[in-house]
């Protein structure tokens, strides 16, 4: 009987903290976020307006592209493929680069952590290279690897590393050296150090550096295409735009910024799953 008493008593106060909360969370949740998407849409329909003869409304984008929309995946023949393919060919660049890169800067970044001599020796390195816009290495790519498709994995990679190397070695290097000292004490292995007490310390400040990352390599993967042409995402905008068609540019345009909202989202639910604690930081 007493059970049964408690829980009706949560369940009564439940229910009060959720009319409480629901005028809250409707509004943040849906209202705010749909009156910004409607701004947008009145602030696009304006410019459309007034330059009718190049650029589409809303309604008139949408009905241009309901093929796009209605069948991402269709192959109508060499290099006619729906929406849907040419952003998995541009995925399946991004996440090799990122991939690759994330193998590499990781490891660097805790050598650069732990070690004052490899910071020494490679932070001038980093320092240097990080500036450097990644466009700049496609030309070099190309030499290396005279294709289009390695060469925008490579600058993927390229972009990658530096977010990475540079959050991870701040995390390692953020580690309390009282926990090193308990180690010590304990004559814990250097490996064990690492994987027990370094490694769960840092896995914030790395995650942070591979959200970071990604988000580059998407900003970036779209530009190279543009360059390289080829099957992708963003050779779809450019070649679009030759043609002047910005009812298919502006999806594109959509899908893009889609993406990379879900990647983000993606990578943030892998870090609270490893960390089991809340992702504060986002792009």
């Amino acid at each position: 009987m007493a059970i049964q008493l408690n829980l009706s008593v949560l369940a009564v106060v439940g229910q009060a903290a959720w009319r409480r909360a629901k005028p809250i969370v409707l509004r943040d949740v849906v209202i705010l976020p749909t009156l910004g998407f409607l701004g947008i849409i009145v602030l696009w329909w304006v410019i459309a307006l007034a330059n009718h003869e190049l650029m589409p409304t809303p309604p008139e984008a949408l009905v241009a592209n309901l093929d796009y929309i209605l069948n991402p995946f269709y192959e109508r023949g060499p290099g006619n493929l729906g929406i849907g393919w040419l952003l998995l060919a541009s995925l399946r660049r991004v996440l090799l680069g990122f991939l690759l890169g994330a193998v590499v800067a990781i490891p660097l970044g805790f050598l650069i952590g732990m070690s004052k001599p490899a910071m020494l020796a490679l932070n001038p390195i980093i320092q240097i290279f990080k500036p450097v816009s990644p466009l700049a290495w496609l030309p070099i790519a190309l030499a290396i690897f005279n294709l289009a498709d390695p060469s925008a994995i490579f600058v993927i990679f390229i972009t990658s590393l530096w977010p990475t190397i540079i959050n991870t070695a701040l995390g390692v290097s953020s580690v309390s050296k009282d926990y090193i000292d308990v180690a010590k004490v304990l004559e814990m292995p250097r490996w064990r150090q690492i994987t027990k007490i370094i490694l769960p310390a840092s896995l914030p400040y790395i995650f942070t550096g591979l959200r970071i990352s990604l988000g580059i390599a998407w900003l970036v993967i779209v530009a190279v295409e543009m360059l390289t042409g080829g099957i992708g995402i963003g050779f779809f905008v450019w070649d679009e735009w030759s043609r002047l068609n910005l009812s298919s540019v502006f999806l594109a345009v959509l899908v893009i910024g889609l993406t990379g909202l879900l990647l983000d989202w993606a990578v943030g639910k892998i870090q609270i799953l490893v960390t089991r604690r809340p992702t504060t930081i986002s792009n």
